[in-house]
């Protein structure tokens, strides 16, 4: 009897070993945007607001992850928590378009049969990233923008709505009336942007204690965009992407993003060439996008819990608890 108890507790302990080796390791990466950040014209208490945003984020996100939740609730989480820190460029404090007004954009995807959904040029949703999500769970379709999207937004209630000038911030009225003079000066002669001129659009992806990937991205777009200039942010493959082995969230310059197809490419670059995940996202960030006349960034993870965040910018608001364990918060190019 002692013996067969003892084999019976020994195959338990083997049987929740092995559990515990296969199930994944659970892992978080944010970003806030990648440009010209730099700590010179920072300043000291602008920095730790920004880290203390970035920190608040991370928690929000991991807390669903800790809780075994699954990582679309965790990169809603987190992104809402960047949406409505001023500081970033999406939803509240979001930039002006040349129009002074706001329009939002928003994306998320699921590993989990590939689920996608996203809008883009809304105006009155508080956190943009919660309607992709319905428009992913709740339609149909994968993509809804402007009036369409505000009225699919009118079916669901529980979708805060606010006025378009809740978004106003002062600072970004500033940047909306520079970017103006400029044009009037004569030295930007289109409405591109100047390189690295641009941040702050939000992102996060996440792995789950199931091994499901999720992918959120958000932004208030380009100061000064006209013509309802769409971005990568919004775009499925471009600035969103979200599969069994990788996810990825961009920022930068979205033009460019989206003719490289860059959330995708780092991905089936991983499945088709069998690159790790952090050689992947560096040849894409540090090589392709470059080598076309763009800048910025990415977070990604892969079903291991690996992340990189690679950026070619001067800085990259970002922020991480890898599947390891570790966990911080970063701003400039010389942090680790």
């Amino acid at each position: 009897m002692r013996l067969l108890t003892f084999l019976l507790l020994a195959a338990a302990a083997t049987t929740a070993t092995a559990q515990d080796q296969a199930a994944p390791r659970t892992a978080l990466v944010i970003h806030g945007g990648a440009g010209v950040i730099e700590r010179a014209s920072m300043g000291a208490e602008a920095e730790r607001e920004i880290r203390a945003a970035l920190e608040a984020a991370l928690d929000a996100g991991h807390a669903v992850l800790a809780g075994g939740g699954s990582a679309l609730d965790a990169v809603e989480a987190a992104v809402v928590s960047l949406e409505e820190e001023p500081r970033f460029n999406a939803g509240k404090g979001a930039v002006f378009n040349a129009e002074g007004r706001h329009e939002l954009d928003a994306s998320v995807m699921y590993s989990q049969d590939r689920q996608a959904g996203a809008v883009a040029a809304v105006t009155t949703v508080r956190n943009p990233v919660r309607l992709a999500r319905r428009v992913m769970e709740q339609s149909e379709h994968v993509m809804l923008i402007g009036d369409g999207a505000e009225r699919f937004a009118d079916d669901h209630a529980d979708l805060e709505r606010v006025e378009n000038t809740w978004f106003d911030t002062d600072a970004r009225r500033g940047q909306l009336e520079r970017a103006r003079q400029r044009e009037e000066a004569g030295r930007q002669a289109s409405a591109e942007p100047v390189p690295g001129q641009y941040f702050g659009t939000v992102g996060a992806v996440a792995l789950d204690a199931q091994g499901r990937i999720a992918a959120a991205t958000s932004t208030g777009g380009m100061t000064n965009k006209r013509w309802g200039r769409v971005g990568d942010a919004p775009i499925i493959g471009a600035g969103t992407w979200a599969d069994a082995h990788c996810g990825v969230s961009a920022t930068g310059w979205g033009e460019f993003f989206i003719r490289n197809a860059v959330a995708h490419d780092i991905c089936a670059r991983m499945a088709y060439g069998g690159d790790s995940l952090q050689a992947a996202a560096d040849t894409v960030v540090m090589q392709v996008i470059p080598a076309h006349g763009g800048d910025g960034g990415v977070i990604a993870l892969d079903g291991e819990g690996n992340i990189a965040l690679p950026f070619n910018t001067a800085g990259m608001y970002r922020g991480w608890v890898a599947g390891d364990g570790s966990r911080g918060v970063a701003i400039f190019a010389d942090e680790d």
